[in-house]
């Protein structure tokens, strides 16, 4: 398969950056977005230019280090799953293909496709400490949790970081990104202890940050590779508000 490709080139976080036109030749329908592209750098380094700067790490869709915009979708057209799950076999031959960094200010350009989405980690950060023993795992039924809470925990905690519902978001809202990390613990007993004051400190870093508020688009729950709900941020904001209420003295 031939592609003909327009990938975001910028030098560093100071200069401009544009467009430039490259073709993919010869790519196997088998091969990922992925993989395309480091057979485009093979021939850029073959020619002595320099190569395109992307990040990947797993390469499996688990660590959500591949966070690119694909034909303007956040993780491309194959949804759900993440960019490097994404098969040049979804596209047509000879297809025009837009590849661009996640665009928002919160995730600045540092080179190319990378981005700097170390915001996400200040607003886990910000969560702070578990209380809770988390030594040898404990005795399956020393610590009784009802299924639902377990299950809607565990969907919760599977987000993995990406940051593709802040850049598909209008807003570029971070809600469901922080909705997730707050929920999956304070749906669980070990995360009671400091529940009150993480939703605070996570929220207050989030606006900190620069991102947007949530206005119920429901971009972020269409590109999430995890498919996380949307009714995670419900859970946020009723989180939020019991903090609010047991800070202030309410009874």
């Amino acid at each position: 398969m031939n592609f003909k490709l327009q990938i975001w080139r910028q030098k560093d976080r100071q200069s401009k950056g544009k467009l430039v036109d490259y073709e993919a030749r010869d790519i196997s329908p088998d091969a990922s977005l992925l993989e395309m592209l480091d057979i485009v750098n093979e021939g850029l380094l073959l020619k002595g230019e320099t190569p395109i700067a992307f990040d990947s790490d797993c390469r499996e869709g688990i660590c959500g280090t591949c966070s690119l915009n694909v034909n303007g979708e956040a993780h491309g057209c194959d949804h759900p799953g993440a960019v490097c799950e994404l098969y040049m076999r979804r596209f047509r031959d000879g297809q025009k293909i837009i590849i661009e960094p996640f665009r928002l200010r919160s995730f600045p350009i540092v080179k190319d496709l990378v981005v700097d989405r170390s915001a996400l980690d200040r607003i886990v950060q910000a969560g702070g400490f578990v209380s809770a023993r988390a030594g040898s795992a404990p005795e399956a039924n020393s610590i009784l949790i009802p299924k639902q809470d377990a299950d809607l925990s565990m969907e919760a905690a599977a987000c993995i970081g990406c940051g593709a519902c802040a850049a598909a978001c209008p807003n570029a809202s971070a809600m469901l990104f922080t909705a997730a990390k707050v929920s999956h613990l304070s749906l669980l007993p070990q995360g009671n202890p400091e529940r009150t004051s993480r939703v605070l400190k996570m929220v207050n870093a989030m606006d900190a940050e620069g991102f947007g508020n949530c206005t119920n688009t429901y971009e972020c729950e269409a590109v999430c590779p995890a498919e996380i709900s949307a009714s995670f941020i419900a859970k946020l904001n009723r989180e939020y508000i019991r903090a609010n209420w047991h800070t202030s003295g309410a009874e």
